[in-house]
């Protein structure tokens, strides 16, 4: 299951991704906004990024004006790793790389064909593991104020 969310500016990016999403089969639940009246990205984020974050969701898509301001929002919630990303080569390394469990476009920057092209490699990156794994380790450890290193 896919957590989705957005602000008034990323709904319209919101809905190509739904769409997406219905002709992929993919599930998902969609955590606001529904309209277009002006609204803080940050309640959507948090409530996408929480659903992550207690696995009642896999991962979670956001879309906000630059994808941006609704990244930082999610990368507050412990356990998320969201990438805010505008071309598909930087979505597919932050899974293979960082296993990020978030994606955030912004309507205002990616067009909708190159939304689907980011979100299906997105969704379709594996994270390899081996030298990347060790890296998580150490990013969970300064997520939890337990990072020693100097």
């Amino acid at each position: 299951m896919i957590a989705l969310g957005s602000d008034h500016a990323g709904l319209p990016l919101k809905r190509v991704i739904q769409a997406m999403l219905d002709d992929m089969g993919i599930p998902y639940k969609d955590y606001g906004t529904y309209t277009t009246d002006r609204c803080d990205y940050t309640e959507f984020a948090y409530k996408a990024a929480v659903a992550v974050a207690s696995g009642e969701c896999e991962k979670g898509i956001i879309c906000c004006g630059t994808g941006i301001g609704i990244s930082i929002a999610a990368n507050k919630v412990k356990g998320i790793r969201c990438v805010a990303c505008s071309e598909p080569y930087s979505a597919l390394l932050s899974r293979q790389h960082n296993d990020s469990n978030m994606l955030a476009m912004g309507s205002r920057v990616v067009g909708s064909e190159l939304a689907k092209m980011i979100v299906r490699i997105w969704l379709e990156g594996e994270f390899e593991g081996g030298r990347h794994a060790r890296r998580l380790e150490n990013l969970k450890e300064i997520e939890y104020g337990r990072y020693l290193k100097e």
